[in-house]
């Protein structure tokens, strides 16, 4: 347990450390550039050295099932905290975020996350949630890709949680293809209410496409039925082995 604890703190000191002093000039580069490329690049790197210092490894099966050449919304279960930054780093190089208002109140990282085209979705407040899901899709449609958590929360169960409709609605807005994508292993490296990581080994099954070119919003439920069920196929098939 100790051992344990010291790890994570010094794995937080050092990404702290790393967003304090690599985030302020990238943001300045991008103000004064226009350019973002260099902050997916960036984020990569911290993400990295997060998941290094963690002892956090992920393995991925089904990485043939990601669209090509085309912007998508993926869509995953939510374990732990862990599964955030296994996901950005595994699935896309360059995947933006719906993430909770809530992150603002860390003002370098959200100033970060504004300028890579995050977006915070204000679940509180219908008017900005409907605003950011508009965001969200005019942005899809200008060629980014989503990553969204539909259960909101982490599930403290294998059990799924009921999924919300802002992201599906954002893709069938933008009229972008689904992609269901599988975590595990997670809750093993960090527990809900814990802040110690743990090293463990992150399972990530991406499963085909679920389009919705054609389809309309009074449909969205049949489109997040059937992504609910993908999900747990491939979490049925259990964790990705070597």
């Amino acid at each position: 347990m100790i051992i344990a604890a010291v790890r994570s703190l010094v794995t937080y000191v050092a990404v702290s450390l790393y967003v304090l002093i690599v985030a302020p000039p990238g943001m300045l580069i991008a103000a004064v550039f226009g350019a973002k490329n260099h902050l997916y690049v960036l984020g990569h790197l911290g993400v990295r050295l997060g998941l290094v210092l963690g002892g956090i490894r992920y393995r991925v099966a089904g990485a043939e099932h990601v669209p090509r050449g085309r912007a998508a919304v993926y869509c995953a279960n939510h374990q732990s905290n862990v599964d955030p930054p296994v996901l950005f780093d595994a699935v896309h190089p360059r995947l933006h975020i719906l993430y909770k208002a809530e992150i603002d109140k860390i003002p370098v990282l959200a100033r970060a996350f504004r300028y890579g085209g995050f977006i915070p979705v204000d679940r509180r407040n219908k008017e900005a949630a409907l605003r950011s899901i508009e965001e969200g899709a005019k942005s899809i449609r200008a060629g980014n890709s989503f990553l969204i958590f539909p259960e909101g929360t982490r599930s403290r169960t294998d059990e799924l949680l009921p999924f919300k409709k802002g992201g599906f609605i954002m893709a069938i807005k933008a009229q972008a293809p689904v992609v269901p994508v599988a975590v595990q292993g997670g809750r093993d490296s960090m527990r809900k209410g814990s802040w110690i990581v743990r090293p463990v080994t992150v399972s990530v099954r991406i499963g085909e496409p679920i389009e919705t070119a054609g389809v309309t919003l009074d449909e969205r439920n049949v489109v997040i039925e059937k992504t609910r069920d993908r999900i747990a196929a491939l979490l049925a098939e259990g964790p990705v082995i070597d």
